[in-house]
């Protein structure tokens, strides 16, 4: 069997699902795949990016993930971006090859995916996106790329909102990007289509609503990318109210499937990995 090797770099990524997905998915192809966590939250790692990845390189790693809050940092330490990575501003893959480290962004590919999957047909005039970070740059590209005519993101970090509009000025029409503080998410989301929670909130480590339950309105539909838990408090309130409501877990498996490529070369198969996604949620067989 070929070996292979890769990872995850993050913090407080204990309890993610990657490792077992991968692995899964790699033996299913007959390969020897080896899927390592490296959390900085971990007692004894490094909280330096560029030794964490400078360790994994020099392991023999084919490549690895990165997850918060290193998405946006890890770009300065890359030798090159695919045009989509450089676009976002931000990169969840970096492949080791040939002694450089190459970047890529299977977030803004994950979301379009899940997006036109699950939501077919919804209308995208006026969509509103919480959270700038850097998963939140690929979603708000991936929208964006499917033709929503005007996205507005809110953040409460002005810088972080400044340079994600600044990026995405780059690549499209600047009267289709807005950016705004907290305050505007009410006047935002009234005249609104769409919702999509691309924050943290809702995490098994982050419960709670990321905006007040009041200013979800009939007709508006809602996508959260957080995958654990497959029920979030937000989509438990769209469903109250009758809305249409994506999960987070087709999102996962599309960016996975998509970096499962670049670190092996091999296509993965989707369907596999989100009926062994779905028993891993469900508390099934690792």
């Amino acid at each position: 069997m070929t070996s292979i090797r890769c990872g995850l770099i993050g913090a407080g990524i204990a309890t993610s699902l990657s490792p077992a997905l991968h692995e899964a998915e790699g033996r299913a192809h007959g390969l020897d795949l080896a899927y390592t966590l490296i959390d900085v939250d971990r007692p004894g790692t490094p909280h330096d990016l560029g030794t964490l990845l400078a360790r994994a390189e020099s392991a023999g790693l084919a490549g690895v993930n990165v997850t918060h809050p290193f998405k946006q940092q890890v770009v300065g330490l890359l030798d090159e971006l695919s045009p989509q990575a450089r676009d976002i501003g931000a990169v969840n893959t970096v492949v080791f090859r040939n002694g450089r480290r190459f970047g890529d962004n299977t977030d803004a590919h994950g979301f379009a995916q899940a997006f036109r999957h699950g939501l077919p047909d919804a209308a995208i005039d006026r969509v509103v996106q919480l959270g700038a970070g850097g998963a939140g740059a690929a979603c708000a590209f991936a929208q964006l790329a499917l033709g929503v005519r005007q996205l507005v993101v809110i953040d409460p970090d002005e810088q972080r909102r400044g340079l994600l509009a600044e990026a995405l000025s780059a690549r499209f029409e600047i009267d289709r990007i807005a950016v705004a503080p907290p305050d505007h998410l009410p006047d935002a989301l009234a005249a609104a289509n769409g919702l999509v929670n691309a924050t943290p909130v809702g995490m098994l480590a982050q419960p709670g609503l990321p905006l007040p339950v009041e200013l979800l309105h009939p007709g508006l539909w809602v996508a959260d990318i957080v995958y654990m838990p497959m029920e979030t408090a937000l989509l438990r309130a769209a469903d109250r109210l009758g809305l249409r409501a994506l999960g987070g877990t087709a999102m996962c498996v599309y960016q996975a499937a998509a970096a499962f490529e670049l670190f092996t070369g091999l296509v993965a198969d989707t369907r596999r990995m989100f009926d062994h996604l779905e028993n891993l949620l469900h508390g099934g067989i690792r």
